[in-house]
């Protein structure tokens, strides 16, 4: 479980996942290059454009965060928290483009299969590449756990993707060696199939946040539970929920007996709330307030998906 942290922290730790995701790619391709230059190997071009996609990537969400990180304005009431579902979305395009261009390149070279030259340097710098992502991929995920950021999110899938290439590559390069040459092509097809099913997913993730998709349902039935379980809530209904950047939004109403007086039902919903907030520190709550004579529970099921 993460332990909560303030904003500063939050913003610090988002800054330099991002920092140490841009660094790790560069320092990639500068290693990938020297081993493509050196081996000729197909599988390891592959990488060398999965790093080059990783650096593009990674660049647009160290733009998208510090825009995110931004307070609201006026132009902004709500903030700018889907900067990150943003730079999700252009890392989908990023990776999709690389996959499609290692297919063609892939079937290309499976169709004039050639020797890999320079193994040793070519095992070397997989090796390095598997240590470094590995590391970087510690760092963001605990990054994720404290933060939630959708950006980082899909930057460490796309390194996860690096990783798993960089291992298949190690054995594309020995089998190779053995004489099996059309094996670093299809390894190469493999990679790019996988690259392209790694963009759907954070595609998909990105574009559900933009449209404002209701929160995950294990994580509406918590609040629904949080808010009945209040001293003096008779129930609760049009439940809605959304996700901005680290931001979840959640609305609502809560019967409550006719008889409270108006700061009665002020103190029990302000309750709500403080209980709500403590297991959703970063959500932004508003929540309206229903005598139950005036409520109509035969129109949503409160424990619904709409409930």
């Amino acid at each position: 479980m993460a332990i909560p942290i303030n904003k500063i922290q939050t913003e610090n730790l988002l800054k330099l996942a991002t920092y140490a995701s841009v660094g790790t790619a560069l320092l990639l391709i500068s290693a990938k290059t020297v081993a493509y230059w050196h081996t000729d190997s197909v599988s390891i071009l592959a990488s060398l454009i999965d790093s080059l996609m990783d650096a593009g990537a990674s660049l647009i969400n160290l733009l998208a965060v510090y825009y995110a990180l931004s307070p609201p304005d006026k132009e902004h009431r709500y903030g700018h928290g889907k900067a990150e579902s943003v730079a999700g979305l252009a890392q989908a395009t990023f990776i999709a483009g690389s996959g499609v261009y290692l297919i063609v390149h892939s079937v290309e070279r499976l169709l004039n299969p050639q020797p890999i030259m320079a193994l040793d340097i070519g095992l070397w710098v997989m090796g390095f590449s598997i240590v470094a992502t590995t590391i970087l991929m510690f760092f963001q995920h605990h990054v994720i756990r404290q933060t939630q950021s959708t950006a980082i999110r899909a930057d460490a899938l796309h390194y996860k993707t690096d990783l798993l290439t960089n291992v298949a590559i190690i054995a594309a390069l020995l089998l190779s060696q053995i004489g099996w040459l059309g094996i670093d092509p299809l390894f190469a097809l493999g990679i790019a199939a996988y690259v392209l099913y790694s963009s759907w997913q954070i595609g998909s993730a990105a574009f559900h946040d933009l449209i404002d998709h209701e929160l995950p349902d294990e994580k509406r039935k918590q609040i629904m539970q949080i808010a009945k379980s209040q001293q003096g809530v008779l129930g609760v209904h049009d439940l809605r929920t959304r996700l901005s950047g680290r931001t979840e939004y959640i609305q609502m109403h809560l019967e409550l007996p006719d008889e409270l007086s108006l700061i009665q039902a002020h103190i029990i919903a302000d309750g709500v709330e403080k209980a709500i907030k403590r297991a959703f520190p970063t959500a932004d709550i508003v929540i309206h307030q229903d005598p139950i004579s005036t409520v109509n529970l035969d129109r949503v099921p409160v424990t619904g998906k709409n409930g």
